[in-house]
Order: C-alpha cells, then structure tokens, then sequence
C-alpha cells in the first residue's frame, strides 16, 4: 500500500468525475493510455477492481465508490494544507480558483480581474463559470476555493457574504419604447422569455411574476442572456436581465429596457466559501473587491 501516490487518487478523483478515459485524461493534463496505466496499476496494487470499464462509460465498483470518497478527503486534506500556508502570509497570493454564475461572470470579472491584479499582484486567479448547484458541489468538494453567486444558498457548511443588490429590468422590442411599463402580474399574459432549467434567475425571474412553474415551450428558453435579448430584439417575447448586463448585452439588438413602477424585482449577489476553509480570513479582501467593482460599474452605467 506505500506505493499509493497522491497523483494517482487525483485521477481516480478526476476518473470518477468524468466517467470517461478521454475527458479524464485531459482534465489531468496526461495522455489517455498514461492515465490508464496508473489506474490499472493501482488496481494492482490495492488487488481490486476500482473501475468497470465497458465500451461507452467508466463506473465506479462498490469498493470504487468508498474509495473515491476516502481519497477525496484525502486530497482535499492536502490541498488545505496549502491553503494554510498561504493564509500565514500578511496577503493572498498563490492560486485563487473562483466560481462564478453565468448571468454575473462576463459583466462583473473583467472590473474585479482588473482590481485584483492592482491589489494583489502574486494571485494566479482561475475562474470557474458554472450554475449554482455545480458551484455548491465543487465547492463542497475543494475543487474551488469560493464563489460569486446569488443569495441565500443556505448551507450550512458555508459562510455566506452579502456584497450588493442587483435590480432586474424589462427588455421588449424597440417598438414598445413609449408603452406603459406592465405589471409583474402582466407579465404573466406576455411571451416571457426565460433561461433554460437550473439558472437561479429564471426561478427569481418566475418568483417576481409570481408564476409557480411553466410549461415546455419550444423556443422560448436560451442558454444565456445574450440569447434572450436578441430573441427580443427579434420580436419573439420580453425577457428580464440583471441591471449589470444591460450595457453589455443591449448594444447590439433592437430592444428598449424600462424599469417597473411599482417595488423592483431584485437579487442580493454576496460570496460563499466553506467556514473550514484556512483562506477564510483572506476571502473578505476578495469580497471587498468584488464589492468596489460592482460599484465601479454603477457608476460607469
């Protein structure tokens, strides 16, 4: 057992994860028949099968499933070890790696990035875009240190961090620019366009309209803001988008944004990371960051 080696429960981790010796292989930066050979021979060393392998997929035996669990723990233990040893240092530096949501990454990281190289010159920040749920996971897991995403998440193995607020406004056609500005309730006899199942601001999109759940509609669901504006700006249907994609994503479709009359639609955008974590303490400097770079773009709107 003494030639069981950290590299080797990494790709078990990254095997486990993909289910295919391809993907794995280049998520862990080595060939596909490397890769193979370590896991046969630490199948050898451990006399026991970790993988079934058939022709289309790679699945985790029974003693692969406990084993994978005991060596994520152990790989997450060394990785804080690390960890520790940045957090003794008078300011963050080193590998920061950072999840993101889809409907805050290409508005907000470009500011932050910018912010964080100034006040932190030796962070080697890797992003992580992904919706909320993955997040969670990979977070829950180590494989990320924190992440920017909507509040609450409500985990109790977390610590979470308001940052700011965020209004949501309505995109229509150009040619409704001098139309009254409907009602939440009225949007519910609009073509409301929404992101497809999983995004957390389709469910607040809903919320605001007070809409519990909606049927399949072909075409009516994007995968990105982006998509949906431009589905407006063809005449399809209204959409909501965050207050911070509007420069971003309305400068190239044929659409007006309104702001409703009565109390705005709104989310409270803030930072999780694990309570265990031994970059806790330093994760308030990045969360102070993000804060200043959604006020600079306030400003700049």
């Amino acid at each position: 057992m003494n030639n069981v080696t950290l590299k080797q429960l990494r790709y078990v981790e990254a095997l486990a994860q993909h289910g295919h010796f391809g993907r794995a292989a280049s998520a862990s930066a080595i060939s596909q028949p490397a890769l193979s050979m370590q896991i046969k021979d630490l199948e050898e060393t451990l006399g026991a099968k970790l993988f079934e392998r058939s022709a289309r997929e790679v699945r985790l035996t029974g003693f692969g499933e406990e084993f994978a669990l005991r060596a994520s723990a152990i790989l997450r233990a060394v990785d804080e070890l690390g960890d520790l040893a940045r957090a003794s240092r008078d300011q963050l530096a080193g590998r920061l790696r950072i999840g993101v949501i889809p409907t805050i990454a290409p508005y907000l990281l470009p500011t932050l990035i910018g912010r964080l190289a100034e006040s932190h010159a030796e962070l080697d920040i890797h992003v992580r875009e992904t919706m909320t749920p993955r997040l969670i996971q990979e977070l829950s897991e180590g494989r990320i240190d924190t992440a920017i995403v909507a509040l609450p998440v409500s985990e109790g193995s977390f610590t979470e961090v308001a940052l700011f607020e965020e209004d949501f406004l309505l995109v229509r056609p150009q040619g409704e620019a001098g139309d009254p500005v409907p009602t939440s309730e009225g949007l519910r006899d609009r073509r409301l366009l929404l992101l497809e199942e999983g995004h957390c601001f389709r469910d607040q999109a809903l919320s605001f309209c007070n809409i519990q759940s909606m049927l399949p509609r072909d075409g009516l669901d994007g995968s990105s803001l982006s998509t949906l504006v431009q589905m407006v700006g063809a005449g399809i249907g209204v959409t909501l988008i965050p207050q911070m994609a509007v420069p971003v994503e309305t400068r190239s479709a044929p659409v007006c944004v309104a702001r409703f009359a009565g109390p705005q639609p709104s989310r409270t955008i803030g930072m999780i990371w694990r309570k265990t974590s031994p970059l806790a303490e330093r994760l308030s400097d990045v969360a102070d960051a993000v804060r200043q770079a959604a006020k600079d773009l306030q400003k700049a709107a």
